[in-house]
């Protein structure tokens, strides 16, 4: 069927449908768009939606960086936004008949916009094609659910859940997961108008503190595509429910915090898994190897928030080391216990509110240059690895910068004009936080 065909069959089959959300990720991984009426779908679908580009340049707050080059001083030019076809769908909030869809970004010629991740993340899909190489990908999303907040900034926010005594924790709890009954069935709900595969649902370490999982897809682009989707069907469904959803990479600082960890294997033309098949030890030798060789450097597109490097701390279940292992949940790239067909690999260093197009599309074109080059990793570690030393992950955004600026193969990841747009965003926020003086230190200096 046409992208066409596929709009004019959905609202035929919607016939209420009054209004959309037109929706595209910017490099931060927030969503921003706009609200349009449902005539605006058919220009999505065909020529594409005017935005301006600059909506690509801008810093964890909404607010413009000249330094991407993308402002004013170009003009603030507009680009065109076109439908990704499968994600148009009703929503379950709201109090009017609505529809939802994502926008890709390209120039006024018609290219793809360097700025905007999903085009990054479908470049290097398409440069594994071309080597016969099918990416198998699933998201895992941690969270916390929250009270409504008066004062974001100035209160501290309060957990739903946060029980006193010692079971406030609650682990794999199924009484904490009925007690949200109501806020998961939406969610369910939600993800079935949208068709996103939720497989499991658990209680996390921390009090209100939840994982969504998802089913693995043959599609990375729709896997990454569920991955953003559900981020946003958590926080709406728990904004019915009086509830707030974070998340924010560590929101206490003595809790666990939240991740998103990224499982991949990839398939050939036949559809063998090739960290399976014969070499199949040598192919995910190779993957592995490139992960780790390239972790350091790309660290700021995998804990992209000044708050994020909080969560990387030793014994914290979030990595601090580029190193990896069987079975091992302390590494930074897990091969899980699996049957051999369903050999991969778990990448476990992104915060969850990282952007799921750029994580993969690093983690994609790392295991594409590994293989490619026959690397070998380290020896595999075993046991507790926050005990040892060596291969130490970038423990702050200064750092993680300066390493991201002088990459030669981030460029190769995501584009350079991706990373002159990270740089110059994160450079910003970075100079942000260090003009702010915390209670802290006036209640230790005044």
């Amino acid at each position: 069927m046409s992208t066409i065909g596929h709009l004019q069959r959905f609202l035929a089959e919607n016939p209420d449908i009054n209004a959309v959300e037109l929706m595209l990720l910017d490099p931060n991984g927030v969503m921003r768009g706009k609200w349009a009426p449902v005539s605006a779908l058919e220009k999505a679908f065909t020529d594409g939606v005017n935005f301006p580009l600059s909506l690509h340049g801008c810093d964890i707050w909404g607010r413009e960086v000249a330094a991407t080059g993308l402002h004013i001083e170009s003009g603030d030019q507009d680009g065109f936004c076109r439908a990704v076809p499968h994600t148009l769908a009703r929503v379950v909030w709201g109090t009017r008949p609505t529809a939802q869809i994502l926008l890709q970004a390209f120039n006024t010629a018609g290219e793809a916009f360097g700025g905007c991740s999903r085009n990054a993340l479908e470049k290097i899909v398409k440069r594994l094609a071309e080597a016969d190489l099918f990416p198998v990908v699933a998201f895992e999303l941690e969270f916390f659910l929250l009270k409504p907040d008066k004062d974001r900034a100035t209160v501290q926010p309060q957990i739903v859940d946060a029980l006193e005594g010692l079971d406030n924790q609650r682990m794999y709890s199924l009484d904490a997961l009925a007690e949200h009954s109501s806020f998961f069935e939406d969610v369910r709900n939600a993800a079935e108008l949208q068709a996103l595969p939720i497989d499991t649902i658990v209680k996390e370490a921390a009090p209100g503190q939840y994982e969504v999982n998802l089913n693995h897809r043959n599609d990375a682009m729709q896997a990454a595509d569920d991955a953003v989707l559900l981020r946003r069907i958590i926080v709406e469904c728990a904004r019915k429910n009086s509830m707030k959803a974070t998340f924010m990479a560590k929101p206490f600082i003595d809790q666990p915090g939240s991740g998103m960890h990224v499982h991949a294997s990839l398939l050939n033309s036949v559809g063998d898994n090739v960290f399976s098949i014969d070499e199949g030890q040598k192919t995910l030798a190779g993957a592995v190897a490139g992960l780790l060789d390239t972790m350091a450097e790309t660290s700021l597109i995998f804990v992209n928030s000044f708050n994020g490097y909080r969560r990387m701390q030793p014994g914290s279940y979030a990595p601090t080391k580029a190193n990896w292992g069987e079975n091992n949940r302390s590494v930074a790239v897990r091969i899980p216990a699996s049957g051999e067909k369903a050999r991969r690999i778990e990448h476990r260093i992104s915060g969850a509110n990282a952007n799921p197009y750029l994580v993969l599309a690093t983690i994609l074109q790392a295991i594409f240059e590994g293989i490619q080059s026959g690397a070998t990793p380290p020896e595999a570690e075993i046991g507790n690895t926050y005990d040892q030393s060596g291969n130490e992950l970038p423990s702050t955004m200064d750092d993680a910068l300066e390493k991201l600026q002088n990459s030669a193969f981030a460029p190769r990841a995501i584009g350079p004009l991706m990373v002159d747009i990270l740089g110059a965003v994160k450079q910003a926020e970075r100079d942000e936080f260090a003009r702010e003086i915390s209670p802290l230190e006036r209640s230790s200096y005044l």
